[in-house]
């Protein structure tokens, strides 16, 4: 009888990042400024791998895949920040709210196979360079790609389905500015015993996973290059491998901190979830082109090109 007279949340109100309306005016600007440049580096590096011919290479290729799934991801978040920034009611629908975090999730752990695929590139690449054309061949690299897409889509899609499982009867207020697993899974009035074990296998067995293969990329490459006497050879492996590592580092980082961390809406959390999934997606396309020789010679190539006009 308990069960059925329960009234079922519908609607979710978004905690925020500010209450004063001049505060959300100024992030509402420098979010959307953000945003606007995130879409376009990404989409420009996309871009400039497609149309330069010396960057259909295995590493370029998951690079493009990396760079649509930060614009991807960072749409996913930002728009809704951006919405509620101008709204005196920061509401989000049951539904909307399950999709976001299906497709964070999703985003998230897709992401952290690519980084594995693009270190185990890199190993084959450093460690195994006679054999790399063929080991690395097109049909490897778009089975890489697809199991990575396939990982993320059912990784979200179990974990939220688990989720969306739970009974949530009130209160319906989430301490984050987005609906993310942590904060939507302690409004939960059923036993959460489920769900919490989904998504502590998934951050053991993938988060951990994908790690290992990391480290053990990393580790071969690091005793390949300190194994060459020409120091010209050493600077070539750590300057290619280097914005990768970057990225890894800043990925893992911010993700461990903001995951790892109580659901408790404080302001330290607040801002590891802005770094996180706002901040980061802007910061690939720029590591990977400001210390990529070869991002900027396409670029300054693409630059030169004379548009040809046809009448």
């Amino acid at each position: 009888m308990e069960a059925a007279n329960t009234t079922r949340v519908t609607v979710f109100v978004l905690q925020g990042l500010s209450n004063n309306p001049h505060i959300q005016i100024v992030l509402f600007v420098i979010f959307l400024v953000i945003y606007l440049l995130t879409l376009t580096g990404n989409l420009l590096m996309l871009l400039v791998i497609r149309t330069d011919s010396h960057l259909h290479t295995p590493m370029y290729f998951f690079l493009s895949q990396l760079s649509f799934l930060d614009a991807f991801y960072s749409s996913v978040i930002v728009p809704k920040l951006l919405e509620n920034l101008l709204s005196k009611r920061k509401t989000i629908s049951f539904l909307e709210c399950f999709t976001q975090i299906a497709l964070v999730i999703f985003a998230g752990a897709t992401e952290a196979c690519l980084l594995s695929v693009m270190a185990y590139d890199r190993y084959q690449a450093v460690c195994h360079p006679l054999l790399y054309v063929v080991t690395m061949n097109k049909k490897v690299c778009a089975g890489l790609v697809g199991a990575s897409w396939a990982i993320g889509m059912g990784t979200g899609l179990l974990n939220t389905i688990l989720l969306a499982q739970q009974q949530f009867c009130g209160p319906n207020y989430i301490r984050s500015f987005a609906c993310e697993f942590p904060p939507v899974l302690l409004l939960a009035c059923s036993d959460p015993y489920i769900s919490i074990a989904s998504i502590l296998t998934t951050m053991v067995v993938l988060g951990l996973g994908t790690l290992v293969l990391l480290l053990g990329s990393y580790t071969h490459i690091i005793m390949t290059a300190l194994g060459i006497n020409a120091a010209s050879g050493q600077n070539k492996i750590f300057s290619t491998c280097s914005s990768h590592f970057l990225v890894v580092t800043i990925f893992y980082g911010s993700g461990v901190f903001r995951y790892m961390t109580p659901a408790s809406g404080s302001a330290l959390e607040q801002v590891l979830s802005v770094q996180y999934s706002v901040v980061t997606p802007l910061l690939n396309p720029l590591i990977y082109s400001l210390k990529n020789q070869e991002v900027k010679a396409a670029l300054r190539r693409m630059l030169a090109r004379k548009p040809r006009l046809t009448f």
